[in-house]
């Protein structure tokens, strides 16, 4: 007699079953780390305002009121990928996300307000994100 090989179908069901596990564990981390990847995108995009921001600052005296878009050496922001628009006023960026970064994220804003001391800025960043990792990205930073 020729004895058969293989696997039985009770061990590919175990094997099927393990793969299952393992996707059901690893798509939502996965979904978390591509949305804070976008979400750290946008708050890069902003670094050049915040420098804008900054020096105007220092050349006023530290008052703010005249650093908006498009004045006060503060540019008007370009549409990125992450980013719809963004908008300065008296030196509080308002960054409107795109769409196609994560559900309770598409189409937010985040908030970066300036803090001026007496040699340095910090900046507090406030946000309408919902989406829990993002949230902890953005306000992961804020003195």
């Amino acid at each position: 007699m020729k004895k058969q090989q293989g696997f039985t179908l009770i061990e590919l069901m175990i094997v099927v079953a393990i793969i299952g596990i393992l996707a059901a564990i690893a798509l939502p981390a996965y979904q978390d780390y591509t949305v804070k990847a976008k979400t750290s995108a946008a708050i890069s995009s902003a670094n050049s305002l915040k420098t804008a921001v900054g020096l105007c600052a220092q050349e006023n005296g530290n008052v703010l009121t005249t650093c908006d878009s498009g004045s006060g050496g503060v540019p008007v922001f370009n549409a990125t990928k992450e980013v719809a628009s963004a908008a300065v006023t008296d030196g509080v960026i308002v960054l409107t996300l795109a769409t196609g970064i994560g559900a309770n994220v598409d189409g937010e804003t985040i908030t970066m307000t300036p803090n001026v001391g007496t040699s340095s800025i910090t900046w507090t960043n406030t946000t309408s994100v919902t989406q829990a990792a993002a949230k902890d990205l953005i306000e992961k930073n804020n003195p």
